[in-house]
């Protein structure tokens, strides 16, 4: 009798539990999203809620995870921090989401996940590549894209040694992200023996960028390295080319966008990005990539970039450690999966992805690509760094 007790008062604790984990009820699972759909990188922020919705719609369509679809909400921060953290009040408050899924925005994320972590919701594989994701450590932060620190610590000394390049600039947007991508160019200096011979900033927002690029062609600068994201790397290099001033310029992943191309036109030709997945362009597709993109195009009715590429990526890697955790899922169920996860290349041309206990960062591996007569070329395979 005292061991049937026992079973039943234990059962009913695990049901309880169930029952108050936020954002899973038996038929469904609510992630949350927040991007921005109506500032600066509103062309970001499209591409990846479409390509999260994109993988949800196939999933749902054709089965579950352990019999529960998946429901994305989305809230607009516009890019602006502050609207981030209402965005994540009513995201963890009102609409009770399991998951903070590919929210984008270094500043927009820092100012969140205090909101979140405050209920315990995991903040997971956000599209920005600051260190802040993962570090300090926090069991709540899981983050997959290789650091702005990490991408231009690697590919700045080495693009620095095959172009003998003996002059180097930076100009970087003055805030969290830029800095990042600023520090990261600076320790890869560091390690051959150099450092800047002039840095300019700009305020978030910016549009005319003539007093920069004087201080840059003034210092006789060969490459300049690119703290920026859409509309200032146009503007910077669009700038420097009306002026005569044409050395090198390297960005990274915030500016490895096929929108550089299209609104910087012929001017953009030979900057370089660091980067991981390649900018789907229909025509060089993969079966499987050409498939998936037409798939994309007859939803959304416009062409797929690299970051519906990220939020396909980021729900589909959600989907694999949720189907793994099984029928019980909750945030220590998530986290416990997470911390002995592998996810696999995919077919999209990214590298693996590790997990530990004590490692959240799932891959430091980036790579180099080009723009070359209007298009992104891939020029080097994954840098190695320690």
């Amino acid at each position: 009798m005292k061991l049937k007790i026992t079973l039943a008062l234990f059962a009913m604790s695990a049901l309880s539990a169930f029952a108050q984990q936020q954002g899973v009820s038996k038929t469904e699972i609510t992630i949350g999203t927040i991007q921005d759909l109506s500032g600066p990188l509103a062309g970001y922020g499209k591409a990846v809620r479409n390509g999260m919705q994109l993988r949800i719609d196939e999933l749902n369509e054709q089965g579950s995870v352990h019999g529960r679809k998946l429901r994305l909400i989305t809230e607009d921060s516009g890019y602006d921090p502050k609207r981030a953290v209402l965005a994540a009040q009513k995201l963890v408050n009102q609409d009770k989401i399991f998951i903070m899924a590919g929210h984008i925005g270094t500043a927009q994320n820092n100012a969140a996940m205090p909101v979140q972590f405050d209920k315990n919701i995991i903040n997971f594989f956000p599209v920005t590549a600051a260190r802040e994701m993962y570090e300090p450590f926090n069991r709540l932060k899981y983050a997959i894209f290789a650091t702005y620190f990490d991408q231009m610590r690697a590919a700045v000394p080495s693009l620095v040694k095959e172009k003998k390049i003996s002059k180097v600039c930076a100009i970087h947007q003055d805030d969290e992200f830029g800095l990042e991508v600023f520090r990261g160019a600076e320790a890869g200096l560091k390690s051959i023996g150099m450092e800047f011979v002039e840095k300019t900033t700009y305020k978030r927002g910016a549009t005319d960028f003539s007093s920069q690029v004087a201080r840059m062609k003034s210092a006789g600068c060969e490459l300049v390295v690119l703290g920026t994201i859409i509309r200032e790397t146009v503007g910077t290099i669009a700038e420097s080319r009306k002026t005569g001033f044409n050395p090198l310029f390297i960005g990274s992943s915030a500016a490895y966008t096929d929108l550089i191309h299209k609104l910087g036109g012929k001017a953009m030709d030979g900057m370089y990005a660091t980067m991981t997945v390649p900018h789907p362009y229909l025509d060089e597709a993969s079966k499987p990539i050409s498939f998936w993109a037409n798939k994309y195009k007859t939803k959304f009715s416009e062409d797929p970039t690299v970051f519906s590429v990220y939020g396909y990526l980021i729900i589909d890697a959600f989907i694999l450690t949720a189907q793994k955790v099984g029928p019980n899922l909750t945030t220590d169920s998530f986290v416990k999966v997470m911390d002995n996860m592998t996810i696999p290349t995919d077919f999209f041309g990214g590298p693996e992805a590790k997990f530990s206990p004590t490692k959240h960062l799932g891959s430091n591996r980036s790579r180099l690509a080009q723009i070359q007569e209007g298009r992104w070329k891939v020029m080097s395979d994954y840098y190695k760094l320690d």
